[in-house]
């Protein structure tokens, strides 16, 4: 396939950044986009110009390193990681807009890089338990629900990529919170901090600078795990249950 790319260039956070356009021809649809970015960093290297720095780990949709805006979707027009999009996707002669995450709390670092430690401190609020150390305890020794163990399973697939920052029109990241303090709240091994946890990680999700949530729905459209809607109202309920409980 013959593509033109227009592709966010920014050199740095203090630059202004702007689309550049880029011919690429070759492209085998058997790729995933990763690979194609690969490719045209090669040719970059080889005119003696700067590669596109994009964020990338595993790429096999477990790390939720990879993030991008392709043609104005999070991660593409398929329900998937950028890592595993692949370019059956798209069509021979495609022009293809690929972006950083566009979002106040997670500034960009340079290219399609953009910095997301705001999750990392969200999740320092609160996304832990309390437990003895020691030797790990049998796994039936605390008995859970099985509709518990599945709503808790469910919310634990967040990767944490922020795609749901990005498909926002409000950059909220309540979707990603509720999918932190879901999976631990539910479970009896994180009771002892329910309360607490609600309240401080939200409190850090308002500090860092993300959006109002107005229920778009956007956020659970664009999540490759599909983490659902209705885990915002689950949290909001255990935000609730939490002010009635913890005078601050």
């Amino acid at each position: 396939m013959k593509l033109t790319l227009r592709v966010w260039r920014q050199k740095n956070a203090d630059t202004p950044g702007a689309m550049a356009t880029y011919q690429l021809d070759g492209v085998s649809q058997d790729m995933s986009f990763l690979e194609m970015l690969d490719i045209l960093n090669e040719e970059l290297i080889v005119k003696g110009e700067e590669p596109v720095a994009f964020d990338h780990d595993c790429r096999e949709g477990i790390c939720g390193a990879c993030s991008l805006v392709i043609n104005g979707d999070a991660h593409g027009p398929e329900r998937t990681t950028t890592c595993q999009l692949h370019m059956r996707s798209f069509q021979d002669g495609d022009t293809i807009d690929i972006e950083p995450w566009r979002a106040s709390a997670f500034p960009v670092i340079k290219d399609l890089v953009v910095d997301r430690s705001a999750f990392d401190r969200v999740i320092q609020a609160g996304g832990f338990i309390t437990a003895p150390t020691g030797a790990a305890p049998d796994a039936h020794a605390t008995p859970v629900p099985k509709a518990d163990a599945d709503f808790a399973f469910e919310h634990a697939e967040c990767i944490g990529c922020g795609a749901c920052v990005a498909a926002c029109p409000n950059g909220a990241a309540m979707l990603f919170t509720s999918a932190k303090v879901n999976h631990l709240n539910v479970l009896p091994q994180g009771s002892p901090e329910r309360e607490t946890r609600v309240l401080d990680m939200v409190s850090q999700m308002d500090a860092e600078g993300f959006g109002g949530c107005t229920l778009t729905g956007e956020c659970a459209t664009a999540c490759p795990k599909g983490i659902p809607l209705f885990s915002i109202t689950a949290m909001n309920k255990e935000w609730l249950r939490a002010t009635r409980k913890v005078k601050r």
